[in-house]
């Protein structure tokens, strides 16, 4: 279940590359993902995401630590448990999956949402994130070191490899990065609304149905929706081509981030408090 799939890769006038890519990792270590700034993210959502689907993948694809290190003083595990060992804490992980499932069931039958239930089955699944940055390199260096927790590690291998395997298209200057949105797309969108249509298209990653059924105006619809209710990262994503490569826009060089051209951006205006 481990990917690392380049949506879009492009390059600015002043040799600026920006990357969006969707990597798919055992949710344990999504905390430390979440702590590289310079990366833009879009996430799966236990809080959106159905129950029964979550079930099914807690119970069908369950993630499973593909080694079992040994305990020892520091953050690194010490050398890997012998076979038998190894299958046994495999059989004692599957049996917390299932607890963990039994548990969860029982609340999702008393009527509990989601935001709570699907919590019983997290360590258990894998995780979906849409990331796009200008910035690679701290983040590679730390997560594909040897020290790094082993997931985060393959799941950082993945994505240096699916980088470096890859050719960014030139976008002139002031041309756009649009992760969702093809050539085809374009042809029929005005410029905003092929903007708000990629920022719904990303934040359907948080639901996992961005790569479902495309309808414009759903999508300009949601994006709208987002943006009047202050939730800006789908609008992250997106970035105009700067000839300056040292211009600085959000968490961005080299390209003006679409969020930083929303009035308001930055600060959510609660109208109900």
């Amino acid at each position: 279940m481990y990917k690392a799939t380049i949506v879009l890769d492009s390059i600015a006038p002043s040799g600026v590359r920006l990357t969006t890519m969707e990597v798919t990792f055992p949710r344990i270590v999504l905390a430390e993902f979440n702590t590289h700034r310079t990366l833009s993210r879009n996430s799966a959502s236990s809080r959106a995401i159905p129950f029964a689907k979550m079930l099914k993948s807690a119970t069908e694809n369950p993630f499973i630590p593909e080694e079992w290190g040994a305990n020892q003083p520091g953050m690194q595990a010490g050398d890997t448990l012998p076979a038998d060992a190894s299958k046994e804490a495999k059989k004692i992980w599957l049996e917390a999956r299932d607890k963990s499932v039994d548990q969860a069931k029982k609340l999702h039958d008393m009527g509990i949402h989601k935001q709570l239930v699907n919590r019983l089955l997290e360590p258990f699944l894998w995780h979906t994130v849409l990331v796009t940055s200008t910035t690679w390199e701290n983040f590679l260096n730390l997560r594909t070191h040897p020290d790094a927790q082993p997931q985060m590690q393959r799941a950082a291998i993945q994505m240096r490899d699916a980088l470096n395997s890859s050719t960014p298209k030139s976008v002139g200057a002031l041309g756009w990065h649009l992760p969702f949105v093809d050539a085809a797309d374009r042809i029929c969108l005005s410029e905003a609304d092929a903007l708000l249509v990629s920022a719904g298209r990303c934040a359907r990653l948080s639901y996992l149905t961005h790569h479902g059924k495309r309808d414009f105006q759903e999508d300009i619809m949601l994006a709208k929706k987002l943006r009047s209710s202050g939730h800006m990262s789908p609008f992250e994503h997106q970035a105009r081509a700067q000839m300056d490569p040292f211009t600085q826009s959000g968490n961005f060089t080299g390209w003006q981030q679409y969020r930083k051209t929303i009035p308001g951006e930055d600060v959510f205006k609660n109208k109900s408090s």
